[in-house]
């Protein structure tokens, strides 16, 4: 069995983005953005999220022209996805223990 592999830091940001509305749509500039990442970081992750099936897209139905931008692309939890990643996060959270000075330090 293939080991999947642990989440980035980056991957856990914006998996915490989308967790905060699982049914929403949102558009990688914006998660850029709101996670403090670069395109270059976000656009590979999202893709490999949507490749493991934890995200769907679609291209935003509008029209260029009368919007005056281009569409987006709109990614969206899975089901799956939505599961995963709290499983992942409640796991990840778990293991961080707040620092407690050595006893006899100030």
């Amino acid at each position: 069995m293939r080991r999947r592999r642990a989440l980035s830091l980056a991957a856990v940001k914006i998996l915490g983005l989308m967790l905060q509305d699982e049914t929403a749509e949102y558009y990688g500039l914006d998660l850029c953005q709101r996670a403090g990442l670069l395109t270059g970081t976000v656009y590979p992750l999202l893709q490999r999220l949507e490749d493991q099936q934890w995200l769907e897209s679609r291209r935003e139905d509008i029209d260029p022209g009368s919007s005056g931008r281009p569409a987006r692309r709109l990614y969206r939890l899975t089901g799956l996805g939505a599961r995963e990643a709290r499983r992942e996060i409640t796991a990840l959270q778990a293991t961080w223990q707040p620092l407690t000075p050595h006893p006899g330090t100030p």
